[in-house]
């Protein structure tokens, strides 16, 4: 190693280097001894001095040491066998995943903490957090596959579409809502609760009805086509017998009626007004339905925290909650009386039976 000193030629005694590295003399001997900053020059006695060059390099030592780097890795450094960035970043990768592993054990204790038992859930809680991919992906699978067996294929298949997907680095919120969800996943009362939700809610009754492909087909279609437009037609102002927002409003009718099977007729036109003003406390009261809210509910909570993504019910909640709007209005009631207004007016006068 090259040790001459080419800013200052000043040499220091070994005291006075541990001084100024923050060193303890006894490292200061050890580094010299192990040939990683011999001294500059040895006295008549055998003293050790150090001229800058030398200081400075002890200090990046000490630094790196700090950081938690090896002897070896230090010389590498230091002779230039290795370069500082790369040693750099493969501390920064040992730290990154301390980090992550710190995170997964605090989730756990704080998860614990809640517990009144916290001895029985150890393992279990450790073992959830640290589960494999393809063992966490068993787990979802098996939980969709019993409790969306009563259902048609293609609504099971839209129910279980929101599926947790916990990040390689993940908060300290999604990693407990993840234990969560896995516990939930594995209890036998939730899902037999939840099984039976979805059975009463799209297995049987009206909700079998919109269940089925031609009017799922239909609210696909009208949520890309057809609502949006009567939306916009009703934020613009636009009065409900407008000839515009007729047209629209005839079109979701003859829609609906072709994805019902149902004649179009005075019956059928007024079925759809009289449900649009309620829109707004239907949707309140499916939000907070407490068979909802226990299961299929819950399961979409913590898996939007899961992924990071808002919740699925925020915007559905602030459009539905009577307590946002005016006088116990809510923005879906208020859009529900419009569109119901513009049906009636749509309609034409005397409508028979038309197919």
């Amino acid at each position: 190693m090259n040790t001459t000193d080419t800013t200052d030629n000043t040499l220091y005694p070994i005291g006075d280097v541990a001084h100024r590295t923050g060193l303890s003399v006894s490292a200061v001997r050890f580094y010299s001894d192990e040939c990683i900053v011999e001294p500059t020059r040895l006295t008549a006695a055998g003293h050790r001095l150090y001229g800058v060059r030398a200081i400075a390099e002890l200090d990046f030592i000490r630094t790196l040491r700090e950081l938690g780097t090896g002897l070896e890795q230090i010389r590498q450094v230091l002779t230039g066998e290795s370069t500082l960035r790369y040693l750099l970043a493969e501390h920064l990768d040992v730290v990154e995943r301390q980090e992550a592993d710190l995170r997964t054990r605090r989730s756990v204790l704080r998860a614990l903490v809640r517990q009144e038992n916290p001895g029985e859930r150890i393992s279990l809680m450790s073992r959830l957090v640290t589960m494999p991919d393809a063992d966490r992906q068993r787990l979802i699978a098996g939980f969709w596959q019993e409790v969306s067996a009563d259902l048609p294929t293609d609504v099971a298949e839209r129910v279980g579409e929101a599926q947790p997907r916990l990040p390689g680095d993940p908060t300290a919120a999604q990693l407990e809502a993840w234990i969560t969800l896995a516990e939930l996943l594995q209890d036998t009362e939730f899902r037999s609760a939840t099984r039976a939700y979805l059975q009463e809610t799209y297995g049987s009754g009206p909700g079998a009805i919109v269940s089925t492909p031609p009017v799922q087909i239909f609210i696909a279609a009208a949520g890309e086509d057809v609502m949006p437009k009567l939306i916009a037609a009703h934020a613009s102002g636009l009065a409900p017998d407008d000839p515009h927002a007729r047209e629209l409003a005839a079109r979701l009718v003859h829609q609906s009626a072709d994805a019902l099977g149902a004649p179009l007729d005075d019956e059928l036109w007024e079925r759809i007004a009289f449900g649009f003003p309620r829109m707004g406390q239907v949707v309140h009261e499916a939000l907070h339905d407490p068979d909802y809210e226990a299961t299929h509910g819950r399961y979409l909570s913590l898996v939007a925290t899961i992924n990071g993504e808002p919740s699925p019910d925020a915007e559905l909640e602030a459009a539905s909650d009577p307590g946002l709007g005016r006088a116990g209005e809510t923005v879906l009631s208020e859009l529900g009386r419009w569109l119901a207004a513009a049906i009636r007016a749509a309609r034409p006068t005397g409508a028979g039976p038309e197919r």
